[in-house]
């Protein structure tokens, strides 16, 4: 019995030493490298069994191919307005060329620490394109928010490929800070521009108005002169309609015209409280005494 069971137990465990010394297994959203002689001689990445040599002759080294994140932490940069920002971004990365990866750079933790040098190099030669206007303003349309990251993605993304076979996927801003030294003078830049945008509402304001104001006397002096034309005309009408009636009336009876235009002179010329000394023969006086001829 017991040489059975030791017959079994080395029967197993060559079995066990195939089984590992000979195969290797590829899990779902991962790659493995085959190296012989610490050389790489194939890639698997598809989930399944593979075989290979025992060690030494054969090693295996796997990779996390899905999608990574990584933040980059706070970091200082400038402005082209010479304005000292604080930018986090965050990067989604994965491994798509397994084999570069692994002789450039062979480990996940490095791999994060040469994305943040790409980025804070991408982000230096970015930024020094851009005003802080671009992040942060009053005015939407200074906002270039998705520029710049389409700009930090296309210096990232292409050496991060070639250099380490690491494709990125998105880059983006994650938030935006300020050193306390520079607050106060971005405050001071945000309310000029706020008290420029005033000014310029207050002058189109003004001018509109002096246009309005311009249009308004116009139109009044064209209504004015048109109703002094048309009082003008409706005098001149009246004084031909009343010297036709006068004209008329004198050649009907000069007698009776006389009479009535000295009795109209003398009711305007006098009043109740008036005191003239003339001789009553004169013009118009004459008639109250029967004298005017």
């Amino acid at each position: 019995m017991n040489r059975i069971a030791k017959w079994g137990f080395a029967v197993l465990f060559a079995l066990l030493l195939g089984w590992f010394g000979f195969t290797y297994t590829v899990r779902e959203g991962s790659a493995s490298l085959l190296t012989r002689f610490g050389r790489v001689v194939s890639l698997s990445d598809e989930a399944g069994l593979y075989a290979k040599l025992p060690w030494p002759i054969d090693g295996v080294v796997s990779y996390d191919t899905r999608g990574q994140y990584l933040d980059s932490g706070l970091t200082e940069t400038l402005t082209r307005d010479k304005k000292n920002i604080i930018l986090q971004t965050y990067i989604v990365w994965s491994i798509s060329d397994p084999v570069r990866f692994h002789t450039r750079i062979g480990s996940m933790e490095m791999a994060q620490g040469y994305l943040i040098d790409l980025l804070a190099n991408a982000k230096n030669g970015v930024m020094g394109g851009y005003n802080l206007s671009a992040l942060v303003s009053t005015n939407a349309d200074e906002i270039k928010v998705d520029e710049i990251e389409a700009e930090l993605m296309g210096m990232t993304a292409g050496r991060a490929l070639e250099n380490y076979g690491i494709s990125v996927h998105t880059i983006q801003i994650e938030r935006l800070a300020l050193p306390t030294a520079n607050i106060e003078s971005v405050f001071q830049q945000m309310r000029a521009d706020r008290q420029k945008n005033v000014s310029q509402l207050l002058s189109e304001g003004e001018r509109d108005a002096s246009i309005l104001r311009s249009q308004a006397d116009a139109e009044a002096a064209r209504i004015i002169a048109e109703g002094q034309a048309e009082a003008a005309s409706i005098d001149a009408d009246t004084e031909k309609q009343s010297a036709e009636i006068y004209a008329s009336a004198y050649s009907k009876n000069p007698e009776l015209f006389v009479l009535l235009k000295n009795l109209t002179a003398l009711e305007n010329a006098v009043s109740r409280d008036t005191v003239l000394v003339m001789d009553a023969d004169e013009s118009p006086f004459g008639v109250l005494f029967g004298s005017e001829e």
